[in-house]
């Protein structure tokens, strides 16, 4: 499968093949601040599927976490492109950069929900996780 996609105002682009590794939504509270509220939806797929076709990216990590991710982003319109975590060789891929969303298909799980607000719902019968599923 070929995801193609960017940011908002188009200055990066990107591409990534193969099958994602997870599809889910995630609820951890960064990715509240990120998204303005909400949960993101993301596909995870191995690191070296992906690439920067146009564009530079700005990198970001916390320095007052133990393991930060890298969350990169468009510098331009600041639209968040990808989550690196440094424990996984995967790319964190956010299905809103998408050129085609409906590639998504719908989430198998919801992760980090200890950091769910009283408003999010998760749909019924759907795999949810305080932190990340046990591997």
């Amino acid at each position: 499968m070929k995801f193609e996609g960017g940011c908002y105002c188009g200055a990066v682009r990107y591409v990534a093949e193969g099958e994602p590794v997870l599809k889910g939504e995630c609820y951890c509270r960064e990715c509240q601040y990120i998204s303005g509220g909400a949960p993101q939806l993301f596909l995870a797929l191995p690191a070296n599927t992906f690439g920067y076709t146009q564009g530079t990216i700005k990198a970001y990590s916390r320095s007052d976490l133990e393991q930060p991710v890298t969350r990169e982003f468009c510098p331009e319109c600041g639209t968040h492109l990808v989550t690196r975590r440094p424990d996984m060789p995967l790319v964190i891929l956010k299905v809103g950069t998408l050129d085609q969303p409906t590639l998504f298909g719908k989430p198998q799980m919801a992760i980090y929900t200890c950091d769910k607000q009283v408003f999010h719902r998760l749909a019924e019968a759907m795999p949810a996780f305080e932190k990340m599923p046990p591997h």
